[in-house]
């Protein structure tokens, strides 16, 4: 892997950036890295907005999306209506939901010190999973003043507080004397995920027929059921955290050198730890709640890129961001169109592909197979 990331950087990059990453300094390639990522970014959003049951124009989608003219025919008001109504929410979602994992699996990692962390694996999914639950089975009932309360925000907070608790008892019980086991995690996290699965199962049990379609859609994760509904519900909280998780950059950094080093840094490290555990909640309950469990884009971004531009939390969670938006639309995509008319459910591709990459990650560690 990592002789194909260089020869790719010696042939796609300038040869001055390439001699100064081999120095060490990685500062000029992530940032070419990034601006690639952000046209990377765009592309696939034009190629997913024309690409699907209904084939439409990139010249159509351009003056859908920027207002040009009006409908000249039924045949371009029903373009628009698709765009505008089904694909344009679906993609958004896509790219929001792609990045607010990613960036949680890079934040994790940065918080265990570990590449094996991921919301996903470790149980922050289910977590959420199970909050979001119990609002569609007990939304009419028990919690139905909850609903009358929050709205429409009432399912992403349900999904962000059972990924909060889920988080923090798994930091906690994965943590002694500022050390984190990463056998420990897992295994917290695998405990954590069936206490969760269990207690879904039961509302399962309870449910009607209509919140069983409703929970069905947890199973797998898709973007079938996006809408614009659903990104202002969702949207706000997956935007404030990947604002404002930059900030812990600086913090993520000096973690590195362990917690007590980073605390003779002046990083307030407990303030640090708790501010990460929130925000990698948030991001992943909200993506839940829109969209059921989406499994490895947390461990697959963060590691791809640290392969190309380094551990620098500066570089690495602006392009986590834009990496991880972009895969999920492009496998939303192929989702959608590769048994059309029928579509797979996402969280089957991103298992199809995620899963030997960890399986390579923990055989890597373990020296059993080349660097």
């Amino acid at each position: 892997m990592s002789l194909t990331t260089s020869s790719l950087s010696e042939r796609l990059l300038p040869e001055r950036v390439v001699a100064r990453a081999r120095l060490g300094d990685r500062e000029p390639l992530a940032r070419l890295v990034i601006a690639g990522l952000a046209v990377l970014l765009v592309a696939v959003m034009l190629f997913s907005l024309t690409t699907g049951a209904l084939q439409i124009s990139l010249s159509a989608v351009v003056n859908g999306l920027f207002g040009q003219g009006e409908a000249a025919s039924p045949s371009d008001l029903r373009d628009r209506i698709v765009l505008m109504d089904v694909r344009l929410p679906r993609v958004l979602l896509g790219a929001l939901i792609g990045a607010a994992l990613a960036v949680s699996g890079a934040v994790m990692q940065g918080l265990f010190r570990n590449p094996l962390a991921d919301p996903g694996i470790v149980g922050v999914s289910a977590g959420a999973g199970l909050g979001a639950a119990s609002m569609i089975v007990l939304g009419t009932t028990a919690l139905s003043p909850v609903v009358a309360v929050l709205g429409i925000y009432a399912l992403p907070l349900a999904a962000f507080l059972g990924g909060l608790v889920t988080t923090f008892a798994l930091y906690r019980i994965g943590t002694r004397g500022g050390m984190t086991s990463i056998a420990t995690m897992l295994l917290a996290g695998i405990a954590l995920a069936a206490l969760a699965g269990a207690a879904t199962g039961l509302l399962v049990f309870v449910a009607d027929d209509q919140q069983l379609r409703d929970l069905n859609f947890w199973g797998l994760g898709s973007l079938a059921g996006a809408n614009w509904e659903k990104i202002l519900a969702a949207g706000p909280i997956i935007a404030i955290v990947l604002v404002g998780v930059p900030f812990l950059a600086t913090g993520l950094n000096a973690l590195v050198l362990g917690e007590a080093a980073a605390g003779h840094l002046g990083i307030r490290v407990q303030r640090l730890k708790r501010i990460a555990i929130v925000a990698v909640a948030a991001a992943t309950g909200a993506s839940v709640a829109v969209s059921g469990g989406i499994g490895f884009v947390g461990i697959v971004v963060p590691h791809l890129l640290r392969l190309t531009i380094g551990p620098d939390h500066r570089f690495l969670l602006p392009a986590c961001a834009l990496l991880g938006g972009s895969l999920l639309i492009l496998a939303d995509t192929v989702s959608r169109t590769i048994v059309a008319p029928a579509e797979l459910p996402i969280g089957i591709l991103t298992a199809l592909a995620g899963a030997p990459f960890f399986l390579w990650i923990l055989l890597r560690r373990k020296g059993l197979i080349a660097t």
